[in-house]
């Protein structure tokens, strides 16, 4: 009896054991996949601004099963991205412009930070990566769309918080970055300004040559010229843009034909 016992806790043990860390490893990749998924339904309002929806609705969207849309909501509503809504499912953040522009003075000092350490810290294989996407972006200044832009300035994003150096401050900077990624999406899209996108780019071209070339006091410099952009966008914001494409359960003021 006892070696019966012993015989199928040894055959559970081989049956099982394979297993573990494939699943492991599906997950933590689901889960990073439905997280940039949302994310880009969010920054693009294809997920709009108030809008309530439910976890299988997610799961609908995306194409992903419940586990990794669950833990990408929860990793969105750290980001304040999402707003969970106990027996209500879940509501994309609506955009609160005041509160957007407070946070934009946060984002000016850490990001400071950042650039300064990226310049400190730029290598000859990174200086090699920053030139290549300065490149891309001068020969489509005059045609990319806020699409194209998006997906490089992600890259961007990514590729300075690498030559920083320091994990910590992604977790801190990378909410704000898809938050203001959102913003722009829809100062882009909506707000009918002359070469508005090819002046965004012009303020990434300074921030990539200056990281690229080491030269401090300028990278730092170009970045908070940046930040200036973006804050005089909230100023045309508060003036043209319709509340309901900052937040659909608000009626529009103007319907359309």
């Amino acid at each position: 009896m006892a070696s019966r016992k012993q015989a199928r806790l040894k055959l559970a043990t081989a049956d099982e054991a394979p297993e573990t860390p494939p699943r492991r490893s599906n997950r933590v990749n689901l889960f990073e996949l439905a997280y940039e998924r949302i994310e880009h339904l969010i920054v693009t309002c294809e997920l709009k601004p108030g809008r309530f929806l439910s976890i299988q609705d997610l799961q609908e969207i995306t194409g992903f099963s419940r586990t990794p849309v669950h833990q990408a909501v929860s990793r969105l509503a750290d980001d304040t991205l999402i707003l969970i809504k106990p027996r209500h499912g879940v509501q994309i953040a609506p955009i609160d412009l005041a509160r957007e522009r407070m946070l934009l003075q946060l984002r000016r000092d850490i990001e400071r930070f950042v650039i300064r350490l990226a310049a400190e810290r730029s290598g000859p294989s990174h200086r090699n990566q920053f030139l290549h996407i300065e490149r891309l972006l001068r020969e489509r200044r005059d045609s990319m769309t806020v699409e194209d832009f998006n997906v490089l300035d992600r890259r961007i994003d990514k590729l300075i918080l690498a030559v920083a150096g320091e994990p910590f401050l992604e977790h801190t900077v990378r909410p704000l970055h898809t938050i203001f990624r959102r913003i722009g999406w829809v100062h882009h899209r909506h707000i009918k300004a002359d070469k508005a996108l090819q002046t965004t780019i012009d303020c990434h071209l300074a921030v990539l040559n200056a990281v690229a070339n080491r030269h401090i006091n300028e990278a730092m410099a170009a970045s908070d010229a940046l930040i200036d952009f973006v804050d005089r966008m909230f100023d045309v914001m508060e003036r043209e843009i319709d509340p309901s494409l900052l937040d659909c359960s608000l009626e529009p003021l103007i319907v359309p034909r």
